[in-house]
């Protein structure tokens, strides 16, 4: 299964390349793979390019939103933050970094969740974050080719 799949998240605001293991409705493994093109590293930071920490936090919301949206019974949903506790940030990510992404889903309900993950480099946690998200209706749209 490819994260496109099931996310409505398109280039170059899609930051799950893989998805390693779902269990729908409660969690996923998944990976991002930094391959330093990415355009934000060019100012962020000139000749230190990191990875922005909101950026793990949405990598590890959207393998959430894998896990979810892998539940027959959230399809035709869009998962929307709607609050972000305890973000603790405690590696930076680079070109070249692959972020191994984990995510638990819990208290679901039909118009709201809450979940929990981490993004690990190398196998130590760079970042973690309780998620908790709002559960709208959406409707699939083709997006044009050139992105506008």
């Amino acid at each position: 299964m490819r994260p496109d799949e099931l996310l409505p998240h398109r280039p170059p605001f899609l930051f799950v390349d893989e998805i390693a293991d779902v269990v729908p409705g409660e969690s996923a493994r998944g990976r991002w793979h930094l391959t330093g093109e990415e355009a934000f590293f060019a100012g962020h930071f000139p000749c230190r390019p990191t990875l922005p920490g909101v950026l793990m936090v949405e990598a590890i919301a959207q393998l959430g939103g894998v896990a979810l949206l892998a539940h027959d019974s959230y399809r035709g949903k869009l998962p929307l933050f709607a609050g972000i506790d305890k973000a603790r940030f405690r590696r930076q990510g680079a070109p070249g970094d692959t972020l191994d992404l984990e995510v638990t889903l819990h208290h679901m309900g039909n118009s709201a969740g809450k979940g929990s993950g981490r993004a690990l480099i190398g196998g130590a946690v760079a970042c973690q974050a309780e998620m908790f998200f709002a559960l709208v209706p959406y409707e699939t749209c083709e997006a044009p080719e050139d992105g506008a």
